[in-house]
C-alpha cells in the first residue's frame, strides 16, 4: 500500500554521498559494485557472495512502482474504498484479542492502539496479505532505478546485516514490491533499529508473531517522533468566514485559536494548547480536520497525503469517532487535468514534484499560493475554474 515507501526517513544519514549517486547501467555491473561496497564495509566476502548469488532485476517491481494510481483519487472516494466495515469489525476485534499488547504498546511508547489497527489493516489487512515479492529483488531492482535509489540502497546493506544475523534468506524472504516485511510491512534498517520480541521466543518475527509486529510498529512510531499519548487527527466543522489562505499544513496555532476563529470538533473536545492546522482535503466545501504535531509523524511512514490522511482518520474511527462529513466539495481535476494544472504550475516556478497527476503536499502548496495571487477562495483544492484561470 506503500506510495513512496519510506518507513524511516532516518535511515538516509547512512549512505555516504558516493553510494547515494550510484545506480543504472548493466544490472550485472551494479551488483558487482554492491557486492564491492558490502566487503569494504568489512561483510566477509563469504557472506556477500552467498546474499547476492540469487539476486534478480524483477520488472515486476518497476511496473507496481509506476502504477500507483490509487493515490490519484480523492480522499472521499479513497477513504470509503479502503474503510469497510468488514475492516472497521476485524480492527475491533482484534484490538480485543491483542489488548495486552496494545496496553504495553501505550503504556511503553504512547501510541495509541487505534494507529497501529490502521496500519496493521491497510498494510496487509491484518496481516492476510504480506506480498509475494522476492524481498532481496525488490531493493536491489529500485536501488539499480534511478528514480529514488538513495531510499533503497541502505536498505540492501541492511538486508545484508539481518542475513548474517540469521533473520533474512535471499531466496524465500518475501513482502511488499518496495522491500517492506512483516504484518505492518517495515523496511530492513526498520527492523534492524525498531525490531521487538515482544512474544517472548527469542526472535523478531514480524510475518509470523502480532506481538512482534505491533509492538515493533510502535517502537518505530516512537522512534520517529511520535508524542506519546497526544491525539493525531480531529474532525471539525469549519465557518464559512475562516481565512483559507490560512488553512493547510503550513500554518499551525494553538487550537483554542481555531476554536476563537469559529472553528468546532464535530467529535469530542480539541487539546487546545496544542499546535494544529486545518486541513481540507476537497477544498471548503469537503470534510475538515484539525491536524495535532502527531500527524506530522504518519508522512515518515508514507508521504501519500491522501493515505495519511486517511489512516489516519480510521485509527480515529476504530476508537469511535463518527463517520466523517462528507460536504458537497466542488469537482476535482482529473489525472489528466491535474497533470496538466501541475505543468502551468511548474511554468510559473512552483516545485511540485513533477507532473505525476498526484495532489500532494507540494501541489496542495502551489495551488493554494495561486489561489491567492488570483483572488480566489485559497483552500488549495484543485478545480477546472482555476486550471481555466491559468
Amino acid at each position: 500500500m506503500r506510495f513512496i515507501s519510506v518507513m524511516s526517513a532516518a535511515f538516509l544519514g547512512l549512505a555516504s554521498a558516493a553510494t547515494a549517486q550510484s545506480c543504472g547501467g548493466a544490472f550485472s555491473t551494479f551488483v558487482t559494485d554492491l557486492k564491492g561496497e558490502a566487503i569494504a564495509r568489512g561483510h566477509a566476502k563469504s557472506s556477500v557472495d552467498a546474499f547476492f548469488a540469487p539476486v534478480r532485476q524483477d520488472s515486476a517491481v518497476l511496473r507496481a512502482d509506476r502504477q500507483q494510481g490509487v493515490f490519484q483519487k480523492p480522499f472521499t472516494e479513497f477513504a470509503r474504498r479502503l474503510i469497510s466495515a468488514n475492516r472497521l469489525n476485524t480492527g475491533r476485534a482484534k484490538a480485543k484479542q491483542h489488548d495486552a499488547t496494545f496496553d504495553r504498546i501505550e503504556a511503553t511508547y504512547g501510541v495509541d492502539r487505534g494507529v497501529l489497527l490502521a496500519f496493521w489493516a491497510f498494510e496487509t489487512d491484518f496481516g492476510g496479505f504480506q506480498g509475494d515479492f522476492n524481498t532481496l529483488n525488490a531493493l536491489v531492482t529500485l536501488s539499480h532505478d534511478c528514480r529514488r535509489p538513495e531510499l533503497f540502497r541502505p536498505q540492501v546493506f541492511a538486508a545484508l546485516e539481518l542475513y548474517e544475523m540469521g533473520d533474512f534468506d535471499p531466496r524465500r524472504t518475501t513482502g511488499a514490491w518496495a522491500g517492506e516485511i512483516g504484518m505492518v510491512q517495515m523496511l530492513p534498517r526498520d527492523i534492524i533499529d525498531n525490531g521487538v520480541d515482544a512474544d517472548g521466543d527469542g526472535k523478531v518475527s514480524l510475518k509470523t508473531s502480532a506481538p512482534d509486529a505491533l509492538m515493533s510498529g510502535g517502537k518505530m512510531l516512537s522512534h520517529l517522533g511520535w508524542r506519546a499519548n497526544e491525539p493525531w487527527l480531529q474532525e471539525v466543522t469549519v465557518p464559512d468566514t475562516l481565512d483559507w489562505s490560512k488553512t493547510g499544513l503550513r500554518t499551525t496555532m494553538p487550537a483554542a485559536e481555531w476554536i476563537a476563529r469559529g472553528v468546532t470538533p464535530r467529535h469530542g473536545e480539541v487539546a487546545g494548547a496544542l499546535p494544529a492546522s486545518i486541513i481540507l482535503p476537497e477544498g471548503r466545501n469537503g470534510p475538515a480536520f484539525m491536524a495535532y504535531p502527531n500527524f506530522s509523524v504518519y508522512f515518515e511512514w508514507n508521504q501519500s497525503f491522501t493515505y495519511v490522511l486517511t489512516a489516519a482518520y480510521f485509527a480515529n474511527r476504530l476508537q469511535g469517532a463518527p463517520i466523517f462529513n462528507a460536504g458537497t466539495p466542488e469537482p476535482g481535476l482529473s489525472g489528466n487535468q491535474l497533470k496538466a494544472l501541475q505543468r502551468k504550475l511548474q511554468a510559473r516556478g512552483y516545485d511540485v514534484g513533477g507532473a505525476d497527476g498526484i495532489l500532494g503536499a507540494g501541489t496542495r502548496a502551489a495551488v493554494q499560493d495561486i489561489q491567492q495571487e488570483l483572488g480566489m477562495p485559497a483552500d488549495a483544492w484543485p478545480t477546472r475554474a482555476l486550471l481555466d484561470r491559468l
